[in-house]
């Protein structure tokens, strides 16, 4: 039997100019920040923020977000779950944005890139 079916796991919400995190049930509703207010976005299940000081992660972060893509490796079922590869520091974000450029990717696949020699 799938675990995943039987237990509802709690996702990660994001405030990037606020540099926090929370953790919320699944449900759809709108999570605000609990220090500015404004919307959370949601970041996925395998979302691990950096520390508060580590500007280049949170540029990262902007980023990754910003393509549309999640921190995610989570079926539903619980059968698999391998997370995907995102980009963890502004040097990465560079890399593949270079990539994308060149080789005439969107931004959210270059960012989704392990090793961008692969383009």
């Amino acid at each position: 039997m799938c675990t995943y079916a039987e237990v509802t796991y709690k996702v990660h919400y994001v405030c990037v100019p606020c540099r926090q995190s929370f953790k919320y049930a699944w449900d759809g509703a709108e999570h605000l920040c609990t220090r500015c207010r404004a919307p959370m976005v949601f970041a996925g299940h395998d979302f691990a923020a950096p520390r508060k000081t580590d500007d280049s992660g949170w540029t990262a972060v902007e980023a990754v977000l910003g393509a549309g893509l999640k921190y995610e490796g989570f079926q539903t079922c619980g059968c698999g779950r391998e997370p995907k590869y995102r980009p963890r520091t502004s040097a990465e974000v560079r890399v593949r944005r270079r990539v994308a450029a060149r080789a005439g990717l969107g931004e959210a696949d270059a960012l989704a890139l392990r090793d961008p020699g692969d383009a």
